[in-house]
C-alpha cells in the first residue's frame, strides 16, 4: 500500500544493517509506523539523514507492507524545531512514551495532534512540567485509558476543590486522609482536567500520579527517560 504525503514525526532512529536506519514513527493517518530509511547513511542518500531528525515535521511518501513501511520521500512540512537543554529531554521522553505505550499500525490521530502541539510548547515559555502532564493526559485519552479526574466513581458526586483523594488507576478518585500515602488535592485532579496549571504542589502531585498511572498501564515497568530525567535534575541540584 502506497502512502503519499503522509504527515509524521520521526520517534526515534537505529542503525539498520551496513547503510540504513529504522525508524519508529507516528504518523497522522496510520499511527506509529516502523520504517526502513534505506541507503540514508550514505554519503550522496537521496534522502539524507539530517531530514529525519526528531521534532522535525514531516511528509513521507511510504510503501507499506505488512509490519514494515519503506521509505520513498521525506520533505520537511515546517521550520526545524530545536529543542535543547531541558526541552530537549522532554521531548525525547515524549518519544518514549509514544513508542512505549502504543501499537504499530494503530491510527491514533488524536495522539498525533496532541504530540504536534505539545512539541513547540516544550520551546516556550511555560512550565516544562505543565506541558508534560497535559501531554500524558492527552496520549492516556487517546489510547483509551482516559483519566476519571472530575467525578467520584462509586457516587458520581463531583471531586470537591478542597476535598483529598488517592487515584486508583482503574477506578477513579476516591476519598481520602490528607496524610494517606500519595493522596492528592480535589483542586489538583481538577486542574488537569479544566487544563488549568496548578501550583508547585500541585504540579509536583501530578508527576507522582501520572508516574503510578503510567507505570500501570506499562505492566509495572520504568521509562529509560525516567532516570535520564531524575539524573539531570540530580546534577542541577549538586552543581
Amino acid at each position: 500500500m502506497l502512502l503519499d504525503q503522509q504527515p509524521a514525526y520521526v520517534l526515534h532512529a537505529r542503525p539498520y544493517r551496513e547503510t540504513s536506519l529504522l525508524l519508529e514513527c507516528l504518523t497522522r493517518d496510520h499511527g506509529r509506523l516502523g520504517v526502513v530509511a534505506r541507503g540514508v547513511r550514505r554519503e550522496r542518500a537521496r534522502v539524507q539523514r539530517a531530514q529525519l531528525e526528531p521534532f522535525q515535521p514531516l511528509a513521507l511518501d511510504l510503501l507499506l507492507r505488512g509490519e514494515l513501511a519503506t521509505l520513498r520521500t521525506a520533505e520537511p512540512t515546517g521550520t526545524p524545531l530545536r529543542l535543547t537543554g531541558d526541552a530537549g529531554l522532554a521531548g525525547l521522553y515524549l518519544n518514549e512514551l509514544v513508542v512505549r505505550l502504543t501499537g504499530r499500525q494503530d491510527p491514533l490521530p488524536e495522539l498525533f495532534d496532541a504530540y504536534a502541539r505539545t512539541l513547540p510548547r516544550l520551546a516556550g515559555p511555560d512550565t516544562l512540567a505543565w506541558q508534560l502532564r497535559r501531554f500524558e493526559r492527552d496520549l492516556l485519552a487517546a489510547i483509551g485509558y482516559a483519566l476519571q479526574l472530575d467525578t467520584e466513581p462509586d457516587s458520581g458526586e463531583p471531586v470537591a476543590p478542597e476535598g483529598w483523594y488517592r487515584y486508583q488507576v482503574e477506578h477513579g478518585p476516591v476519598a481520602s486522609p490528607a496524610d494517606a500515602p500519595r493522596a492528592i488535592r480535589g483542586a489538583d485532579l481538577l486542574a488537569l482536567a479544566t487544563d488549568q496549571c496548578p501550583d508547585a504542589v500541585g504540579l509536583a502531585a501530578l508527576r507522582r500520579l501520572m508516574r503510578e498511572v503510567i507505570r500501570f498501564h506499562l505492566g509495572g515497568g520504568e521509562l529509560h527517560a525516567w532516570r535520564v530525567l531524575a539524573a539531570a535534575l540530580s546534577r542541577r541540584q549538586s552543581g
